[in-house]
């Protein structure tokens, strides 16, 4: 049986180690796969594994060893799943390895965004702090959490996650989920997504990207911020209308967002976003701690096992 790595460089740039997947079979690992090497890589292969190297219809169709493709992602949308199930072959992802470190980001965005540390550590770096005339000064307004209202849409794993710190801060959650299946822990309300945009501080997506999703914050969400309202986007790059965010943002109509996905990535040099006032953009790298890095080789290794057992896991074209 033969592993083919696609695109193993994210997950591990060298600090960690294939081997839970090399004790199952003989792996052929490559950093990243063009599109166009994708078949002669894969050809003979079993168990294929990729990130975001697209996995399409026509690719599918001209490996026919292949009987397993497992996403080393919680989304999936690089595989053609309905061309993998006409052929029988399963495909799983990985949900939940890295809630925790997205938790993180997404708190490490809001306090950037509200007591500006970089800014200020930068600004020291550059003589300003040895200029001034006070034993201190600041430049941005430096804002209290404790008190404000944070907005979450998609109260799932990672939004509920985030929601705990926030109430932590001292912060009112107001959270929007598709079915509320038992009533929202204390600390956090249910809300309609336009009174979510209404009446929040903060407002954080951790929701799928569906038809209904795309570009959720868009000129008409936009309109109903708070001037003093901030947005930050850690689920997905097209959740966004980016021209829409990037003149809001431009004619302070809405005070800051922080991003760590965009609709194309790497970003393209002409998103309006890159050059937007008030907007802190990280490279996508929310999710990336070693330690969920770690869990994410570990649980794709257990998905393949459990194919390999009979007892499949994580499919996500049954």
């Amino acid at each position: 049986m033969k592993i083919v790595l696609l695109d193993a460089h994210t997950a591990n740039p060298g600090d960690l180690s294939w081997q839970p997947l090399e004790a199952i079979a003989t792996c052929e690992v490559h950093p990243r796969t063009p599109l166009d090497q994708t078949v002669a890589r894969c050809t003979g292969a079993e168990i294929v594994i990729t990130n975001k190297a697209p996995l399409t219809r026509e690719i599918i169709a001209a490996l026919p060893d292949l009987k397993y493709i497992g996403v080393t992602a919680t989304g999936f949308n690089i595989v053609d799943v309905a061309a993998a199930k006409e052929r029988g072959i399963v495909v799983t992802n990985v949900p939940g390895y890295s809630t925790p470190a997205v938790a993180q980001h997404v708190i490490a965005l809001l306090l950037e965004m509200t007591n500006h540390v970089g800014h200020a550590a930068k600004s020291v770096e550059e003589g300003g702090w040895v200029k001034c005339p006070d034993f201190c000064y600041y430049d941005h307004p430096i804002i209290e959490l404790s008190g404000r209202t944070l907005g979450i849409i998609g109260y799932g794993e990672i939004g509920s996650a985030v929601a705990r710190i926030a109430v932590a801060f001292g912060m009112k959650v107001l959270a929007s989920k598709r079915t509320w299946k038992e009533a929202p822990p204390v600390g956090v309300e249910a809300a309609e997504i336009d009174d979510i945009f209404r009446q929040c501080d903060v407002i954080s997506l951790h929701c799928p990207l569906t038809d209904a999703t795309k570009h959720l914050v868009g000129e008409r969400t936009l309109a109903l911020m708070k001037p003093e309202a901030m947005i930050i986007n850690t689920g997905r790059g097209p959740l966004v209308d980016e021209p829409a965010l990037a003149q809001a943002l431009n004619e302070s109509r809405i005070a800051a967002a922080g991003l760590d996905v965009l609709s194309a990535e790497p970003a393209q040099a002409d998103n309006p976003l890159l050059t937007a006032k008030n907007c802190l953009i990280t490279p996508h790298v929310a999710w990336a701690s070693r330690e969920s890095r770690v869990r994410l080789i570990d649980m794709t290794a257990a998905n393949l096992k459990a194919f390999l057992a009979g007892k499949p896991v994580n499919v996500v074209n049954g």
